[in-house]
């Protein structure tokens, strides 16, 4: 995965960045709470759109992006990833500067990771997971914005099947990350909010459905909301 941000050097960028707004993503941004398999469903959404479009042009995307955010930084790309296998931290900004060699400010943190998403975002055929991006790619026409939910200790228990912790060990996690979650996502709205649902096209339980139904689902409204977008530009003159 590391060779697809290859691509994304400042060249690349500001080409992608010059070009239409018109002509930004398709993008797909998966938000969760902790413990909704965001990734697994991620990846049948991706597995379902590059079946039915017959060619593999759909990727996800998670993790992988501190990676070229650490590169942005000058810090050492190999030392964030055992970092983040052997803790298991979420939390970028901790995680970019405790390898930057002294201090990252903030504003700097929040621009590497504006400035890697947005292009990704903009590029297009992409299912972000997380990462902040329902905010960086809010105004990306082509794009669904999905939120997985689930109750409280329905994510506790998932948790603590996959990561084997104990049960006070798993809320715990789940308290935690939720949070940082939601720092995150609210860093790059251009006002403070408490209540983010306004930001979603679609908010699923994942309590109720499994990852297939999900993923099922996420790719029918994606395709009724890019249609909409079709059948709603105005015709030339020639047509």
């Amino acid at each position: 995965m590391e060779k697809f941000f290859d691509y994304f050097d400042i060249r690349h960028r500001q080409d992608v960045l010059s070009k239409p707004a018109s002509e930004d993503g398709p993008v797909i941004t998966l938000s969760r709470l902790t413990g909704c398999d965001a990734r697994l469903v991620a990846e049948e959404v991706v597995n379902i759109l590059n079946r039915k479009e017959g060619v593999k042009k759909w990727k996800w995307i998670d993790k992988d992006i501190i990676y070229y955010i650490a590169r942005e930084l000058n810090v050492n790309s190999e030392r964030v990833e055992s970092y983040y296998r052997s803790l298991g931290l979420s939390d970028m900004s901790e995680m970019i500067m405790a390898f930057s060699g002294g201090y990252v400010s903030s504003s700097r943190i929040k621009k590497a990771i504006r400035d890697v998403v947005l292009p990704i975002c903009r590029e297009g055929h992409i299912v972000l997971v997380g990462r902040g991006g329902v905010s960086i790619a809010q105004n990306i026409p082509r794009s669904l914005h999905v939120r997985l939910i689930a109750p409280f200790y329905w994510r506790v228990e998932n948790v603590m099947k996959k990561k084997e912790l104990d049960i006070t060990k798993a809320e715990e996690y789940v308290v935690d990350t939720d949070e940082k979650r939601h720092q995150l996502m609210t860093t790059f709205l251009e006002k403070k909010v408490v209540n983010v649902d306004y930001l979603f096209d679609i908010t699923i339980n994942r309590k109720s459905f499994g990852v297939e139904e999900t993923a099922d689902m996420i790719v029918s409204m994606y395709e009724k909301k890019t249609g909409h977008l079709k059948a709603a530009k105005p015709r030339s003159k020639a047509d």
